[in-house]
């Protein structure tokens, strides 16, 4: 998606050999008009499947989460990092590797909001090795939900995660494909 790349371009900045940071736009501050734009992206793109729910991660998937599912007139269910004793005890719970926190931790979804009655769009603003892809989809193989596809903000290609759930079979849509960083430069897939 070239209004995400050029965004990435103008505002991003590359921290080490792996790490982006975005966070002017997407995952600490806003850019509301980009998250609606990806948002219909995400629905061109899946338009065509039975989805009746998108799935997200607590905090920075649910701007994105939103955007599409202004679109596809469905909820969003994020899934809580942060315990709650208005949750409950009665949830689908994973464990999740943070790769830019380097830090475990379990998340968390009422059982009522997720059955086997429904079909997921999972939707997350970064993919790198799939460790919270591999969480949100273990949800939903505990709840016996069918999941549709995968839409990813910004995936960094060179760290794996995205072409493993492809091999798997899966519809994984990245709108920004991250082929390696370069100089402090982000170097886009069939750049």
């Amino acid at each position: 998606m070239k209004l995400l790349e050029d965004k990435i371009l103008n505002v991003g900045r590359v921290l080490g050999d792996d790490i982006l940071k975005v966070d002017s736009f997407l995952n600490h501050m806003i850019d509301t008009d980009l998250m609606m734009a990806m948002g219909e992206d995400f629905y061109q793109h899946f338009k065509d499947k039975p989805i009746n729910k998108i799935l997200t991660l607590e905090v920075s998937g649910i701007a994105v989460a939103f955007g599409a599912a202004q679109y596809f007139k469905v909820p969003v269910l994020f899934a809580k990092k942060i315990e709650s004793l208005t949750l409950g005890k009665d949830v689908y719970t994973s464990e999740v590797i943070s790769y830019t926190k380097n830090k475990r931790y379990n998340i968390n979804v009422a059982k009522n909001f997720l059955t086997e009655d429904d079909h997921v769009l999972i939707i997350d603003d970064f993919l790198a090795k799939g460790e919270a892809l591999k969480g949100m989809f273990d949800l939903c193989q505990q709840a016996g939900a069918t999941v549709e596809g995968v839409g990813i903000a910004i995936e960094k290609v060179f760290q794996g995660g995205g072409q493993k759930y492809r091999d798997q079979g899966y519809d994984v849509y990245s709108q920004a494909m991250i082929e390696r960083f370069e100089n402090g430069q982000v170097i886009f897939i069939g750049e």
